[in-house]
């Protein structure tokens, strides 16, 4: 009998078994695919917070501004105070932060700004509204990012740049003549009636806008303060003052 080959001695013969990836290989691989199911949930989260709930507060936004703006071609009557309603009390204007006009509101609360408005203060500090004709702080507050974000561009605005109040009745005219760029969320003497920190010392008509910095952070404030330098009557054509065409 021929002697038998190694080939077939093989043949019939279990093919080795394949070693399978060791312990240390799965849990890099597990790993990494935490890691990718992380960053599709940061990423996806990033997109809501920074463009979608931009979209929704400008819907929200609009639909209240319908209201005033609705509410303002009806003939009604009442002093200053029939402008503070629940929908608006006005516009605010600022063309260096390119953002178009902004609806004011009451209140500074965070379901207030989500909406995509800008809030004027109640608290820690009450804020003077302009339509009074006292003298105070018109003191407001907006959202840097998401949430409409309507005071996004507030570093654009330079010392010398207006800022527009628009009422049913009256267009309040700011010219911007101090900036702060960094401040404690908790320093409320920005707000005060008399803004010392801006170096007035007297009474007079001024504004203050606030929002948080730096941006996408709520870590400090960002300040703009301004003074009204006139107020123009609201004609039938509702013609807008020089420095906003």
């Amino acid at each position: 009998m021929a002697a038998t080959t190694e080939q077939e001695q093989n043949i019939g013969s279990p093919a080795p078994r394949r070693r399978g990836p060791g312990r240390i290989a799965m849990a890099v691989s597990f790993f990494g695919e935490l890691l990718i199911t992380a960053g599709l949930v940061l990423g996806l989260f990033v997109v809501y917070s920074l463009w979608w709930t931009n979209v929704v507060a400008d819907r929200a936004a609009d639909k209240q501004a319908d209201k005033v703006r609705d509410a303002w071609t009806e003939r009604t009557t009442g002093g200053p105070g029939a402008l503070d309603t629940k929908n608006g009390i006005g516009f605010l204007h600022v063309p260096a932060m390119r953002n178009g006009e902004v609806l004011v509101e009451k209140g500074t609360s965070t379901k207030i700004l989500n909406d995509g408005v800008a809030g004027y203060y109640t608290d820690p500090v009450k804020a003077t509204l302009p339509t009074t004709g006292k003298t105070g702080n018109f003191a407001l507050a907006a959202h840097r990012d998401g949430h409409g974000a309507k005071f996004h561009n507030i570093d654009k605005v330079k010392k010398g740049d207006p800022i527009v109040f628009e009422t049913k009745d009256a267009w309040y005219v700011y010219k911007v003549y101090a900036v702060l760029p960094e401040t404690s969320k908790y320093n409320v003497e920005v707000l005060g009636q008399v803004p010392k920190e801006s170096g007035k010392k007297k009474a007079g008509h001024y504004i203050t806008l606030t929002t948080c910095t730096p941006v996408y952070t709520s870590r400090y404030r960002y300040v703009v303060w301004g003074e009204l330098v006139r107020t123009e009557k609201v004609d039938s054509e509702r013609t807008l003052p020089k420095e906003l065409r």
